[in-house]
């Protein structure tokens, strides 16, 4: 079976992280984001990936190429010398998509969840049309697009309602599909949206189905998202029983729901949890409170600092007695002096902070 994994761009959305590493190389859970992918996709009997980048291909190439090898599959790269949207990448790619008759999968690379690609293949399979989404509930579906199907009928889709005052349903695209390399004389090779173009003319052919997901989801691509879908994983992980989180009889645990890399080092008298990570060499002092944060690799938080919903950057510091707050970010090597106070500041690289940062802003 084939992929199409859609990375995009510049990763404006995570920055100031992107500036230093492309998305999907962000670890997520203590490892990139796209490997989450590679694994569960290689898990469903995937073997050939195509990556649709229009932005620094070059740094991902020698990343991937490991997991070719560890993973059995090959990986390539469909590069946009402009920006095609969500189905423009698909025509790009056909001569890989459409080299047989076998369906292929489509996601974008910002999504997490528990990936249900073999759940999806059978279902694809057993209706025989065209194309089928993955679909999720949400609570509030007038922020999105909704999805909603024909009369008595559990599966088919019979339109999209874009952000509907009145309520029509409440399951929403979740960004991952299934389609017959068919789908590909429905896309012309020209910036499209799968979405408003594609499903919509595959709608009217009554092509198009629905697959419901099961547990967590969340679109990754935003810092508070990124927070939030941690939370989700961790909480995940917990339900299963996973060895990848630190049991709660250790001392320092609070709350539970903390994955900690073995090469990490915890001060005296720390409480960390609920919902942190926190990544290789991470070197944490005494006295140090977290909660739902994440901690990139090489950090240094140092005695009695307090962090809370935040993305500590991979090489930075935060001193001692220091606060971190309301989605704060920190990019690549940043500084945060001895108690200083940053309430949603977004810090680039290489910076220092001195004085606090009392307000949510960008510095530069």
């Amino acid at each position: 079976m084939k992929a199409l994994i859609l990375v995009g761009g510049f990763g404006t959305r995570l920055r100031p992280l992107t500036l230093t590493l492309p998305k999907p190389l962000v670890e997520f859970g203590n490892k990139p984001m796209i490997l989450h992918q590679i694994q569960a996709l290689a898990a469903a009997g995937v073997t050939d990936i195509v990556l649709a980048v229009n932005y620094r291909p070059e740094v991902m190439t020698e990343k991937l190429k490991k997991y070719e090898k560890e993973y059995n599959v090959r990986i390539e790269f469909s590069v946009e010398t402009e920006p095609l949207g969500t189905a423009g990448p698909l025509k790009l790619a056909e001569k890989i998509l459409g080299k047989d008759d076998a369906p292929f999968f489509v996601l974008n690379s910002d999504v997490i969840c528990d990936y249900p690609f073999a759940e999806l293949a059978a279902f694809h399979k057993q209706h025989g049309d065209e194309g089928t989404i993955v679909v999720t509930k949400v609570e509030e579906p007038s922020k999105y697009g909704v999805v909603v199907h024909k009369p008595g009928h559990a599966s088919r889709i019979d339109r999209f309602v874009e952000k509907p005052i009145e309520f029509v349903g409440n399951r929403i695209n979740a960004g991952l599909y299934i389609l017959n390399p068919s789908v590909l004389e429905r896309i012309e090779l020209r910036p499209t949206s799968i979405e408003q173009e594609t499903f919509p003319s595959m709608v009217r052919d009554n092509q198009l189905h629905s697959f419901d997901l099961e547990g967590y989801w969340m679109d990754v691509g935003q810092p508070k998202d990124f927070l939030a879908g941690t939370c989700l994983y961790l909480s995940d992980l917990s339900k299963k029983g996973s060895k990848l989180l630190v049991p709660t009889s250790e001392p320092y645990v609070y709350g539970g729901n903390v994955m900690i890399d073995s090469t990490a080092k915890i001060g005296k008298n720390c409480r960390i949890g609920p919902n942190v990570t926190i990544g290789k060499g991470v070197v944490i002092g005494d006295g140090v409170r977290l909660q739902r944060c994440v901690l990139l690799e090489s950090s240094k938080v140092r005695d009695h600092a307090w962090i809370k919903s935040t993305i500590v950057g991979w090489n930075s510091t935060v001193g001692r007695w220091a606060r971190l707050e309301n989605v704060t970010v920190l990019g690549d090597d940043v500084t945060i002096g001895d108690e200083i106070y940053v309430n949603g500041g977004s810090i680039l690289p290489h910076k220092t902070i001195k004085e606090n940062v009392d307000s949510p802003r960008v510095i530069m």
